[in-house]
């Protein structure tokens, strides 16, 4: 068939403005699929990392947007004493929005030390040494910094909160490179806020084996008739509840994903019934010199699967350039979810404009490759 392809190029290029408009459509239809799939992408890799970790969020009952959970911070003591429990660290949260947003900013307070022993990011630029002994230092995620167009040295301000940013990081968890982590004492004492001795939140870090469950019944035991009462999950189940309604969402917009599958499905399936349609003669000569009926067939679908495949790939190429590029992500009630564009996301997109383009160009190419030649040849 690789012969044939020069004459395949000259068919769609005959109808120029035809083939354009189709490979348009079909660029903007999986542009918008592949959007659609990197929020999915997201959600799977924020509940693929947070049950990776295994820890638990000690969180205020009844509460859930971070501003209103208010812990006594020296419970910390006393979920050390559990059995189980490696370690426990005090997160004092800020955010400049609780609702959905696709520019959340978020502040997570903690002792610099156990922001080591806590998190997993790497350093890209700036230095620990700047961050530990200053109170007002902060260090900021690879996508906000993109995002804010931040860099070491400067001053960033949501709120009553201005920080000086020490140190730009990276981490193999995208949702991580959306948060800014400032000193403990520094979110506590803010400007119109006196929040010294209660933590938003606590992160239980576990040894390896020990039942997570019992851990968190244990905990909220503890604290069921003190001053506060808790409710404690693991990290992912947490995520998960705060994100309840957004992922509904999520998974409504799988429909408009759908609905851009049918889109390619139509235009490409329409341009290729107007091809034939336009050259059931030709189709007729090629077959009186020796064509056969399935090689026929195949020249359609080429030209059915290349229409589909090229708008696919430029449609796939914009998404995946904007999404790395524009560190985009959607978050509420202070948990992040990142649009991660990623290779699996974009081999899934070739293979389903691929995929596309023969199921559109089946019934075209079957009505093309059992035309009658003498019933042809008699058209116009």
């Amino acid at each position: 068939m690789f012969k044939f392809f020069p004459y395949v190029l000259k068919t769609l290029w005959r109808h120029r403005a035809r083939t354009l408009l189709t490979v348009g459509g079909t660029a903007v239809a999986l542009f918008v699929f592949c959007f659609v799939t990197a929020i999915q992408e997201g959600m799977n890799d924020l509940r693929r990392h947070a049950e990776a970790k295994g820890s638990l969020i000690v969180f205020q009952a009844n509460k859930f947007c971070p501003a209103t959970s208010g812990l006594p911070q020296d419970y910390d003591q006393k979920i050390a004493k559990i059995e189980g429990v490696r370690e426990v660290v005090p997160i004092q949260v800020f955010t400049n929005n609780c609702r959905a947003s696709l520019d959340v900013v978020v502040f997570h307070g903690m002792p610099p030390k156990k922001i080591r022993d806590a998190r997993d990011f790497t350093l890209t630029s700036g230095n620990w040494a700047d961050f530990e002994p200053h109170q007002n230092a902060g260090l900021v995620g690879r996508a906000v910094a993109s995002r804010r167009g931040l860099t070491v040295g400067d001053k960033f301000s949501i709120g009553d909160y201005t920080v000086d940013v020490a140190g730009v990081y990276r981490s193999d968890d995208p949702a991580e490179e959306n948060y800014i982590y400032t000193h403990l004492d520094f979110l506590q004492r803010g400007k119109e806020h006196n929040l010294v001795g209660t933590v938003t939140q606590f992160e239980v870090l576990l040894h390896e084996g020990v039942d997570g469950a019992a851990v968190c019944k244990a905990i909220d035991d503890l604290f069921r008739s003190g001053p506060v009462e808790t409710v404690t999950r693991p990290k992912g189940v947490f995520q998960a509840k705060s994100l309840a309604d957004l992922t509904q969402l999520i998974e409504m917009a799988h429909y408009l994903g759908y609905a851009c599958l049918g889109l390619v499905l139509a235009l490409v399936a329409t341009t290729t019934i107007m091809s034939v349609q336009d050259r059931i003669k030709e189709h007729a000569i090629l077959q009186t010199i020796g064509f056969s009926g399935p090689r026929v067939f195949r020249l359609v679908m080429t030209e059915s699967v290349l229409l589909s495949a090229v708008g696919g790939l430029l449609g796939i190429a914009c998404a995946v350039v904007l999404l790395a590029w524009g560190s985009l992500s959607v978050g509420t009630d202070a948990i992040v979810v990142a649009f991660s564009p990623s290779l699996r996301l974009t081999v899934v997109g070739i293979l389903v404009s691929v995929a596309a383009g023969a199921l559109a160009g089946l019934a075209p190419a079957w009505h093309a490759a059992r035309t009658e030649i003498v019933t042809a040849l008699r058209q116009a």
